[in-house]
């Protein structure tokens, strides 16, 4: 039984200093809108995005769960752009098994976004009833959320970017905002259990047959730069879905932010949540993934600290399983119920796993550093972030320092180096970012 604190012997103990650490600003193209409003504006001048919205139509409009960036601003425009064509919108969550699978916890999900009745200024139902829509030819039924399969018209609102598990033409975006999303937790499982190795071929089938048998009108694809803004919004409508989203991805991942590193020995990353990524921090951030998928990307971590959850979250811990030390105060926030139905559903149980809970965040990032094989402690290369969407301004140890001034186009040094600064419990004071969570300690 864990209580409040584990105590461990490990031999020589944790009372070692840590190497100094850098403020270091990553350089990367950050290509921004300068109004999130006035782009859903633009698009929606658009002839044919026009033409989709006849008065008086009921339209169901899917928002997911992931923390995209001014998403709620987003929802806003949207929906007062189909009033003011005569359109009757309606928001409902489509996300999945997300908010542990409850009609509530989903639009709890959405609530922590923003995106409320009185502020998109339309009504929000959720619930988890599916239709059938039909079955592909190799038997699998196709579910729909019921609210959105009886309304006159659908829309998603989504970000377009790599996903965390496969390589497609066509990866996270509007295909699986109509597939997974949409599908709930019955049509989220059914997909998963032929396997995500499946999805680049399989979730375009199912999103053609949900287009041809049902009115889905267009989806509304952001795009974010590396510094989580938001870059492009474009209005898909369903006859495009299949030769724009591939384009979008192409420049998602173009402005996609990465670790611009080979090899780290110690990663510690402040907060992971499903507002962060479908996979708690992101693979194509981290480099590391689930067992049994395929995947070469770059950096190389050697270990992974990870130090807490996100508010946003809600509990939900689904990718704890990719790190090799968490803290005591992450189990206390872990909501297994919404994370086991999460994980279960993707079928990658090992998202789940819980690994080595240290009592504080020393003891963490210690024991991750103790742990790297034929590394001295003050010689260790330590990144340290305050999560895998926000990774422009990180803090990396002395030893990386020379790699980082030989690269001045991909580096700035910022600070000067200084200690890892904790309180007298143990608790790292956080970096400031935006999905972290501002507290005195």
């Amino acid at each position: 039984m864990i209580g409040d604190r584990i105590e461990v012997n490990i031999a020589g103990g944790l009372d070692f200093p840590l190497p100094r650490m850098v403020h270091v600003r990553q350089k990367f193209k950050t290509p921004k809108l300068d109004s999130v409003g006035q782009a859903v504006v633009d698009q929606f001048k658009r002839p044919e995005v026009r033409a989709a919205i006849k008065p008086g139509m009921t339209i169901a409009v899917g928002c997911g769960s992931r923390g995209i960036a001014n998403i709620a601003d987003c929802a806003k425009q949207v929906v007062a752009e189909l009033k003011a064509l005569g359109a009757k919108p309606f928001i409902f969550p489509a996300m999945g098994s997300h908010g542990g699978a409850t009609a509530e916890g989903q639009r709890e999900v959405l609530e922590g976004y923003g995106i409320n009745e009185a502020f998109v200024g339309c009504p929000i139902h959720s619930q988890m009833d599916v239709v059938e829509v039909g079955k592909l030819d190799s038997g699998m039924p196709v579910y729909m959320d019921k609210l959105a399969a009886a309304a006159d018209g659908v829309v998603v609102i989504c970000r377009v970017k790599p996903h965390t598990n496969f390589r497609a033409p066509i990866e996270s975006g509007i295909v699986k905002m109509l597939t997974i999303g949409m599908g709930k937790i019955i049509g989220a499982t059914t997909l998963h259990t032929y396997g995500m190795d499946m999805f680049g071929e399989l979730l375009p089938k199912t999103a053609k047959m949900i287009i041809a048998k049902k009115n889905f009108l267009f989806g509304v694809a952001m795009v974010e730069n590396a510094a989580d803004e938001t870059a492009i919004i474009e209005i898909v409508p369903a006859e495009q879905t299949f030769d724009r989203e591939p384009v979008l991805l192409a420049k998602a991942k173009e402005l996609m932010p990465r670790l611009q590193f080979d090899e780290i020995d110690v990663l510690v990353v402040e907060k992971i949540g499903k507002n962060i990524s479908g996979s708690g921090m992101d693979p194509n951030i981290t480099g590391r993934n689930c067992r049994h998928t395929e995947w070469n990307m770059k950096p190389f971590v050697k270990k992974i600290a990870v130090l807490g959850l996100t508010p946003e979250t809600h509990g939900n811990a689904t990718g704890l399983g990719g790190a090799d030390v968490i803290t005591m105060r992450l189990y206390k926030e872990l909501d297994i119920a919404k994370t086991y139905a999460n994980v279960i559903t993707s079928t990658y149980l090992d998202g789940a796993a819980i690994p080595i809970i240290m009592n504080t965040d020393a003891d963490a990032i210690r024991l991750a550093v103790k742990t790297v094989v034929r590394v001295k402690p003050q010689d260790t290369k330590i990144v340290r972030i305050p999560n895998t969407l926000e990774i422009m301004d990180i803090h990396v140890s002395e030893a990386m320092l020379p790699f980082i001034k030989a690269n001045p186009a991909m580096f700035e040094v910022v600070g000067e180096p200084e200690p890892f600064k904790f309180d007298a419990k143990g608790t790292l004071y956080p970096m400031l970012g935006k999905h972290v969570e501002h507290v005195t300690v």
